[in-house]
């Protein structure tokens, strides 16, 4: 997966952080609240191995993998188990009022197994390695 970032800090000779502005749903473009465009900008460490220097506008590269898996960890196991856990609770023919207990109860262990894979994975995080250098950002 590949990314677009401007370089705001060189904190090694073969390391970056690098800021990358991520699109939103209204394209950046939305006048009404400024939240988006704030929420929309992160930064990372990215390993700089094309010898790129402050302020380059960068394209960098993450395994697709790993991003899809974290993706997949945090929005999609917690719901699948939401609906599960109705569907179990209602095989046994229980209320609706407890079926949706369940269901959410099922959700909760969804988010719980995501927290404590994150928390496995501190140690091993997603790694960004910039792969060009597309130009240099006006001051």
């Amino acid at each position: 997966m590949t990314q677009f970032a401007v370089i705001k800090k060189v904190t090694a000779p073969d390391k970056v952080e690098v800021e990358v502005l991520r699109g939103t749903a209204c394209g950046d473009d939305c006048e009404s609240c400024g939240v988006c465009h704030y929420a929309s900008k992160i930064r990372v460490e990215a390993t700089n191995g094309v010898g790129a220097q402050l302020g380059d506008r960068v394209e960098i590269e993450a395994r697709t993998s790993r991003i899809l898996g974290a993706a997949v960890l945090v929005y999609v196991v917690p719901f699948i188990l939401f609906f599960i856990g109705y569907a179990i609770a209602a095989s046994f023919s229980l209320g609706e009022g407890m079926c949706m207990l369940v269901s959410f109860a099922a959700f909760g262990v969804g988010m719980g197994v995501a927290v404590a894979v994150g928390r496995r994975q501190k140690n091993n995080p997603i790694t960004y390695n910039i792969t060009r250098v597309i130009g240099h950002e006006a001051a």
